[in-house]
């Protein structure tokens, strides 16, 4: 049987609301409203002046009584800002690096969270405001340090956050060759994710690699979502499909004893 996860991706906007109030924990009760199973943040600040100093990973985390794997794409000095995955699923660091960038330091993060069987590979990231930026970072994530080295046949793939493009540009059309856009996949129509009190832009994505459904799949949009970023989250209903060897391993006969059957 498909295993069922609710996965989200969310940027925070280092938890400053359109309203300009400086707030984690009322981007953690978004995130509540939602019920996600795993969560993909983009624009979380640890340690920056401009936000108190506070670790937003750990402190959006505490709030969901989840664990966080944070990384920075960029670090000067003290204070560090970037993407993170949260998540009460066992979860492992598999990479965090930077990515091409000539503007503004971008990075990916990519994690595995364990689903019984399954290992499902999350990878987070936020593309730079360039298109020829974009391009070169997402052929970066569609190597083989990325997507390019996942077997599919023994894992789930999951890409997602804010790429900052839609859907006729370079780059989206680059990651949607390979992997599938999860907004297509569900029945309803693809809506936008920004700006949060008018979205006029779907700039915030998840793409699912094979062996991943799509149940259901919404923009976000409770007065507490239009007021807590300037962005809306992305929330998908995912239905991971067992591996071919998992199947089979579920469908072997057992014995009780341990006793070799009777001829």
């Amino acid at each position: 049987m498909p295993r069922a996860i609710r996965l989200l991706t969310y940027n925070v906007h280092s938890c400053f609301g359109t309203d300009r109030r400086l707030d984690p924990a009322r981007i953690g009760e978004v995130i509540r409203e939602c019920g996600p199973d795993i969560i993909a943040l983009q624009e979380v600040d640890v340690g920056r002046a401009r936000s108190g100093g506070m670790d937003q990973a750990q402190m959006i985390a505490a709030h969901l009584r989840m664990e966080s794997q944070f990384h920075p794409a960029l670090h000067l000095e003290e204070e560090r800002y970037g993407d993170a995955v949260l998540t009460a699923l066992p979860m492992r660091l598999v990479k965090a690096e930077s990515l091409p960038s000539s503007g503004e330091p971008r990075g990916a993060l990519w994690v595995e969270v364990d689903i019984g069987h399954l290992k499902l590979q999350v990878i987070v990231t936020h593309l730079g405001l360039r298109g020829a930026e974009r391009i070169r970072q997402a052929t970066a994530l569609l190597g083989p340090g990325w997507l390019g080295g996942i077997r599919q046949s023994e894992s789930r793939v999951v890409l997602a956050g804010d790429l900052n493009a839609v859907a006729r540009s370079s780059a989206y059309r680059a990651l949607a060759g390979h992997l599938r856009d999860a907004q297509l996949l569900s029945n309803a129509r693809p809506r936008p994710t920004f700006p949060s009190r008018l979205p006029l832009l779907r700039l915030d994505h998840v793409f699912v690699g094979d062996g991943i459904g799509v149940k259901a799949c919404r923009v976000h949009d409770s007065p507490l979502a239009r007021s807590a970023s300037d962005h809306l989250p992305l929330l998908v209903e995912l239905e991971l499909e067992p591996h071919r060897r998992s199947i089979e391993k579920d469908n072997l006969p057992t014995y009780g004893s341990g006793a070799p059957p009777l001829p």
